[in-house]
């Protein structure tokens, strides 16, 4: 009777996952709750700790990175990152991944990357270039550039828990030394990723269907015709722009600092008398909330359009999906930890790619690489996953590419107009399944291969 009820308590929750999924990240949320309220009211399993400490980051992060976007901060890094493509029009296959991916890792949002599409398939085209070639591995390396970013919720979550797990695994690593691993490891997938796709799909001119497409006059002209604002170039952004990503960048370099030397954070007594130093997590919410509000007083930015940015709703849609599946998950694992450790233990031990194949799945099933660190993360921990695998495998955090249903690879099926970006007839031989998984693999072998390196 008891495996019945642990196979149905399975089933509610991957059932509230998929059925979440379909409603986006807010309702990702929300169905989560019913499956939290079935697991305590029904099955009576006692309730898990939400993931405060993630969500009051996001919510640091996004309020610093909205107001940034609101005067024209991201848009400035934008003009930069075309101003690159269009120098180099011809290697925009392999620029616009690195770009992208850049711009991620400065930013701490793959959502970025919306600006970007238009711009990169108006190069490509320009040079008779397959859109699809650029197009879909940068919004691959978009997501990518997450694990690598020192403000992503990701990584941030990753140290957090690291830290809060220390107690049983003896270890906890900073931010600086997963990013000495997640760095380079997510990099060499999107370089690697972005060669492969030099090659990808047929040129242009042997391209029957595009071909056909463009036999059309009225559709050549659509799409060849391109759209008068897919250049930043032309624009000019105001002086205040330019100090609120001097402000932000600042912000980061601190953050940096402040997690490569723990001697010149604060200091505090902790429970029992001992000193502790101030945490990173806190340090970073503090930096964003400062940086925020020195762009906002310094730039004079208009609060009132600030909510109706990109990053903003973004944002909000990640806490809301965070915090139901997070502690829907922690209430489901947290009940069977004993029963898992006796069946799971020594098959994740012996063979610790199983909990990089799980973490990978669970990231498709929530959508979001943060969501996937903070629910399964701990679970490997406590079932003996070495903290050091643990950091090695960050790149399989990234699983949503699997099924093109996220909301940067959808938009660059709807940017490229020449339609060579797609969905196939099968739904799952699309754009990005090969670039995705070249990321992944290739970061998690390189990432593995580094942090038995550099954290032993």
């Amino acid at each position: 009777m008891g495996t019945f009820l642990i196979i149905l308590q399975v089933v509610i929750v991957l059932g509230c996952l998929l059925l979440g999924t379909h409603y986006g990240g807010v309702g990702l949320g929300l169905i989560s709750g019913i499956g939290l309220a079935l697991l305590v009211f029904f099955f009576q399993l006692p309730p898990g700790e939400p993931p405060i400490d993630v969500m009051l980051t996001i919510l640091a992060v996004i309020g610093c990175a909205s107001v940034l976007q609101t005067i024209g901060g991201l848009d400035v890094m934008m003009k930069y990152a075309e101003k690159l493509l269009r120098k180099h029009p011809t290697r925009v296959t392999i620029l616009a991944p690195l770009t992208t991916w850049f711009l991620t890792v400065l930013c701490g949002t793959g959502h970025v990357v919306y600006t970007m599409f238009p711009i990169i398939e108006d190069i490509s085209l320009s040079k008779n270039i397959r859109p699809e070639r650029p197009m879909a591995v940068s919004s691959v390396a978009a997501q990518m550039g997450i694990t690598a970013s020192p403000v992503s919720v990701a990584v941030v979550s990753m140290a957090t828990i690291l830290a809060k797990e220390a107690g049983i695994t003896g270890v906890a690593f900073s931010i600086p030394q997963i990013l000495m691993v997640s760095i380079p490891s997510s990099f060499l997938g999107v370089l690697l990723a972005a060669f492969w796709s030099l090659r990808r799909g047929k040129d242009l001119d042997k391209d029957p269907e595009f071909q056909k497409l463009i036999s059309d006059p009225v559709k050549r002209a659509y799409v060849y015709g391109g759209d008068e604002g897919a250049t930043l170039q032309d624009k000019v952004f105001p002086k205040q722009a330019y100090w609120a990503v001097g402000i932000f960048f600042t912000a980061i370099a601190l953050v940096v600092v402040l997690g490569a030397f723990d001697g010149i954070r604060p200091h505090f007594p902790n429970a029992s008398g001992q000193p502790t130093v101030l945490s990173m997590t806190l340090v970073i919410q503090m930096m964003m909330l400062v940086s925020g509000a020195v762009i906002m007083v310094a730039c004079k930015v208009k609060m009132s359009e600030v909510p109706n940015s990109a990053v903003f709703k973004a944002g909000m849609s990640a806490i809301f999906s965070v915090f139901g599946v997070a502690w829907m998950a922690e209430t489901f694992f947290h009940a069977h930890l004993d029963s898992l450790m006796a069946s799971l233990a020594g098959i994740v031990q012996a063979y610790p790619v199983f909990y990089a194949v799980t973490l990978f799945l669970v990231s498709k099933l929530v959508n979001s690489q943060a969501a996937a660190v903070t629910a399964f993360v701990p679970v490997g921990l406590r079932l003996g996953v070495d903290p050091v695998t643990i950091v090695g495998f960050f790149g399989a955090a990234y699983g949503y590419f699997v099924l093109p249903t996220y909301p940067s690879d959808l938009a660059a099926i709807g940017f490229d107009r020449s339609g060579t970006t797609r969905i196939g007839k099968f739904i799952i031989n699309h754009s990005f399944l090969i670039p995705g998984f070249i990321c992944v693999i290739t970061s998690c072998l390189v990432g593995t291969g580094l942090a038995h390196l550099l954290l032993r």
